[in-house]
Parts: C-alpha cells; structure tokens; sequence
C-alpha cells in the first residue's frame, strides 16, 4: 500500500498537517525575507540581529527555502504534509543540537546564537507535533486511518461487524439489499444455482 493511501482525502487528520505546515513555513518565509530584507552578507557571523535572532543570508536563505517547502506540503496536504512535517521537524532539532555544540566557533557558520537554538528545538516540536497529531499515539480510536492500517484483522472484523449489523451481508460476504417489509426474502432475487 502507497503512504497517501493510508489517509482518505477528506479525514479531518489532513486539515492539521496542511494548516501546521502552513503556520510553520509562513513563519520561516517571513523570518527569511526579514533577512534579505536587511541586506546581510552571506556567512557573516558578525551579529546582525532579525526578529531576536542572530543570522546572515545563508541562514535567510535556509528558511525561505524550507518555509516554501513546507506551504508546497500543505498545499498537497495529507499524508505528504505529515511526512513533510515528521521530517522538517526532526531537521529542526539535529540542526539545534549541532549548533548548541559549535556555538562560539568557527563551524558555527549561519551564526547561530542561543536564541537561535532555542528557536530551531522549539519549532522543530511545533513542526513535529503537527506531523505526528493523529499518527503516533498509544491510543488512536479505531476508525483512525493509521490504526487501521496498523491492525488489519482487529479492523477488517469491526468493519465485518458494523456492515453485518446494518443488515447488508450474507454469509458468502456478499452485500444484498434489505428483506421487503413483511418477509424474509430480499427485494431482489438471487441468482439461480449453477
């Protein structure tokens, strides 16, 4: 089965991803144009300060950048803007624990402050958390598309159950329409035995 087949189109799981990675990348879209906007120099680590935050145009660069990936991913939404998301997010954290450790050296290269740091761990939860919302969990309810496809058989009988409750199966499993009123024959007749 192909991941964007796990979330039906219309689940009300795909509004949160796509709204996530739009809140996500409007912020990182901004933050970068604010950099440009105030003509830095690329790989000065001089200071220059945007929005609290230290950074240069590679850094300004590095978020227009992810910020017009994560608007594409809430722009194709489901489980694309999920995965997006899981991903974006788990590179916002690697990149706050590089920088924390090369902080104050040469390697520190997106001038990377600790406002900066504190930044990229908590937009990469943020990020995170709108990816995981629904999909990484001990307790998704049973109609959750992604605990469906994690338990097949508990869903496939829950599925049986529901349909046999409502009336539509026979005992080959094949779907019939409802006894007329007043008799136990189906509105239909059966196919004659071969």
């Amino acid at each position: 089965m192909r991941l964007k087949d796990e979330l039906p189109v219309d689940h009300h799981l795909a509004t949160v991803y796509r709204w996530g990675a739009a809140l996500c990348g409007c912020i990182l879209l901004v933050f970068g144009c604010l950099g440009f906007a105030d003509a830095l120099s690329p790989f000065d680590t001089s200071g220059d300060r945007i929005a609290g935050m230290t950074t240069n145009t590679a850094l300004s660069a590095i978020s227009v950048v992810v910020g017009l990936v994560l608007l594409a991913g809430a722009a194709v939404g489901g489980n694309a803007a999920s995965t997006l998301n899981l991903t974006v997010g788990s590179l916002f954290l690697i990149s706050g624990f590089y920088h924390l450790f090369v902080l104050d050296r040469p390697a520190n290269f997106l001038d990377f402050g600790m406002t900066n740091v504190m930044f990229s761990f908590v937009m990469g939860l943020l990020v995170l958390t709108f990816g995981m919302y629904g999909r990484v969990s001990s307790k998704l309810p049973h109609d959750n598309p992604y605990w469906r496809r994690r338990h097949p058989r508990e869903a496939a009988a829950e599925s049986l159950a529901r349909r046999r409750a409502a009336g539509v199966l026979t005992r080959g499993g094949q779907a019939t329409p409802p006894a007329l009123p007043g008799t136990s024959s189906p509105a239909v007749p059966e196919d004659p035995p071969r």
